[in-house]
């Protein structure tokens, strides 16, 4: 074993003349320690979270979206998007033509996005899952075309669940002139029914703003006839996401964008993860404060020592032996604070993942979850093991130099000659 890692290891473990220093180093372990369970339980649940949120979108977004890289709209009749059906990674193929538009249902009015899907919306999606109501997933009949709300937008309507009176929809006309004299000319109206259900996602960008209708009505409404906003994919069990993206994306060529699940929701998960990194920053702030008390037990320490520096220096030993001691002296500190840390941090979020002891709320069904979500990551578990030793390491050296260097001049003026 190298000679300044046994000594500092012995000094650390080894009783002191003043008892004040061994108190002074276990609250320096605990501090540490502290501050990484700290970071590994914040961390972990902006995790949970962000995995919590990943789940509401899988249940309306699909696995692949295909949007003009410039523009609303493209030709959906274009050989390379048609070529698209004949994959044998596409489970489900589905045109889609997405578009602000007023909505009017007895007197109250508010703006929404209309989504035009295909009749097999249901199995690129899973829409069935998130429905409530007595009715079903229908989007038209021969006679009329219906209209699947979000839940906040039937409160904010007054709907309710089964409306009897038509949803009244404008649209203004495309390349038609505004008439002055008579406004209400100028716009597209179409009506659309209730089927008799609701959509909630859990998310305000949806549930408060998308109305679910039929293709044809949406073309109609905006004066298209085989124009779509996106090409929405489902992938057959199996086939791998990322390749399949890249294969569609050298099909479809550099006039389209290939977006999976993530990137179709791109701002949210970027919020989330500045979010968890200005957590992180503030979390290494906090252990810095916490390495004070390493460097106040060092110096202590290099005090307490300072007959065995003598002999030290005596028996041959220069001054980069000494610094090298009292180094690793506060890098023990700091990896024993963090390995505990990490053990504490990993039993904590394993009893709140499995048993979600601290609740989001006073009481239950306030929220989504009862419980706050927990997820542990890898990668996050060796960032902070790595951060932790680093800066404890980094935050000693100068004080330990200064003063290992003081301490052993002290002891070379007062040597017999």
């Amino acid at each position: 074993m190298n000679l300044s890692v046994y000594i500092a290891r012995r000094y650390l473990f080894s009783k002191k003349k003043h008892n004040a220093i061994n108190i002074i180093s276990g609250i320096s372990t605990c501090g540490v320690a502290l501050a990484t369970l700290a970071m590994v339980c914040t961390l972990s649940v902006f995790n949970g979270f962000s995995d919590m949120v990943a789940t509401f979108f899988t249940t309306f977004d699909p696995e692949l979206k295909i949007i003009p890289r410039e523009g609303k709209v493209f030709d959906a009749g274009n050989e390379h998007i048609q070529s698209l059906k004949q994959f044998s990674e596409v489970a489900v193929f589905s045109e889609t033509l997405e578009e602000h538009a007023m909505v009017q249902y007895k007197g109250r009015q508010t703006m929404v996005v209309i989504k035009g899907v295909e009749d097999n919306f249901n199995e690129l999606t899973q829409i069935d899952s998130i429905l409530y109501g007595n009715g079903e997933f229908k989007l038209h009949d021969s006679e009329v075309n219906y209209g699947v709300l979000g839940v906040e937008l039937i409160s904010m309507l007054g709907t309710g669940l089964q409306f009897i009176d038509p949803l009244e929809v404008y649209a203004p006309k495309r390349n038609a002139p505004v008439n002055m004299s008579n406004p209400l000319a100028s716009f597209n109206k179409e009506y659309l029914f209730s089927p008799g259900c609701v959509f909630a996602v859990n998310q305000q960008k949806y549930d408060a703003q998308y109305i679910l209708t039929s293709l044809n009505f949406a073309r109609t409404l905006y004066d298209y006839t085989t124009e779509a906003s996106a090409i929405e994919l489902k992938l057959k069990e199996g086939v791998s996401v990322k390749d399949a993206k890249k294969k569609i994306a050298e099909c479809v060529g550099d006039d389209f964008l290939v977006k999976d699940r993530y990137e179709q929701q791109i701002d949210t998960f970027r919020i989330m993860e500045v979010e968890k990194l200005v957590s992180y920053v503030f979390l290494v702030f906090i252990l810095l404060l916490a390495c004070f008390n390493i460097i106040g037990s060092l110096s202590m320490l290099i005090l307490d020592k300072k007959e065995d520096v003598q002999t030290l220096r005596s028996l041959g030993a220069d001054n980069s032996l000494i610094q090298r001691i009292f180094l690793f002296e506060g890098w023990m500190i700091s990896f024993f604070g963090a390995f505990i840390g990490i053990l504490i941090g990993l039993l904590l979020c394993f009893i709140q993942q499995t048993y979600g002891v601290i609740s989001l709320g006073s009481s239950v069904g306030s929220f989504l979850i009862d419980a706050y979500p927990v997820s542990v990551q890898l990668t996050d578990v060796l960032l902070i093991f790595f951060t932790v030793v680093v800066v404890g390491f980094v935050s000693v050296w100068y004080p330990v130099r200064y003063l290992s260097n003081r301490i052993t001049r002290s002891v070379a003026n007062f040597a017999p000659n």
